[in-house]
């Protein structure tokens, strides 16, 4: 080899270490957008046992380069476990969104880049997400970070759904549980409006647990949203932590799989 071919071959190696080549490049592919919002279930707390997640991560929420979620900096990254880290105020663990994306890539040959929007915390209620709120506006401003056209070819993120988990801290009073269809009602409203969305598909979870006297009361708003493309997966029956709130590992699994199914038959 000559010493220009060495030369040529040494800058050739700087520019890849210098350069990498991955799926967050500074343009990255047309991608898939979901929003995931609502409160712990949707956060992810299966693994976690006294405020620890055991980092156990089962085959289906394997990272794959064609997941990638939107980091608290706003930056596009490979998604892993825990999926809502970084995002709420508690330690987070296996969630939904991971399975949801690998049966979605599973089922769909070809489907593409999926972009993954985590935006849960734990504990809050839908007042607490209602237009204007901190909650709110972080959504608003996530989502539309998640749009922003990064690629060569000019054309734009597509959201395909907001996938809503929350609704286990309203069933702790009347007044919040009887007030919760139509608060729901106008935050959906409220977001299609400010995402110029007016289509915007919703697939929200009907509760698996909570406080027993007006649970039923949650599930039938959740169940009976009487707004168009709002669909509904039901995650009673699904397998909970000991403390019978949370969903468990095997749960969350089970529910991004529904998920998933629901999206596929919209």
């Amino acid at each position: 080899m000559t010493p220009f071919s060495i030369l040529v071959v040494l800058l050739m190696v700087l520019f890849i270490i210098n350069n990498p080549i991955s799926s967050t490049s500074a343009y990255p592919q047309t991608k898939h957008i979901f929003l995931l919002a609502g409160q712990s279930n949707m956060a992810g707390f299966g693994g976690v046992v006294n405020d620890t997640w055991d980092h156990v991560v089962p085959p289906e929420c394997r990272r794959n380069p064609n997941i990638l979620r939107l980091n608290p900096k706003l930056k596009w990254k490979v998604a892993k476990e825990p999926l809502n880290e970084g995002v709420d105020r508690w330690p987070n663990g296996i969630g939904p969104g991971m399975p949801f994306a690998n049966a979605l890539l599973q089922k769909i040959p070809n489907y593409g880049t999926i972009g993954l929007v985590p935006c849960s915390v734990s504990g809050t209620k839908i007042i607490d997400w209602q237009k204007g709120t901190d909650l709110y506006d972080m959504l608003v401003t996530r989502a539309q970070a998640a749009m922003k056209n990064e690629n060569r070819n000019g054309s734009n993120n597509t959201i395909e759904a907001l996938l809503w988990y929350q609704g286990e801290s309203d069933t702790k009073n009347q007044t919040g549980a009887y007030a919760y269809k139509g608060r729901l009602q106008q935050f959906i409203l409220d977001l299609r409006s400010d995402l110029n969305l007016p289509d915007l598909l919703v697939i929200q979870v009907a509760l698996a647990s909570g406080i027993i006297d007006y649970l039923e009361v949650i599930r039938q708003a959740q169940l009976h949203t009487d707004l168009p493309n709002v669909k509904c997966v039901d995650a009673m029956g699904l397998q909970l932590q000991p403390d019978n709130i949370h969903l468990s590992t095997c749960g969350e699994i089970a529910l991004g799989n529904l998920l998933a199914d629901a999206f596929i038959n919209n």
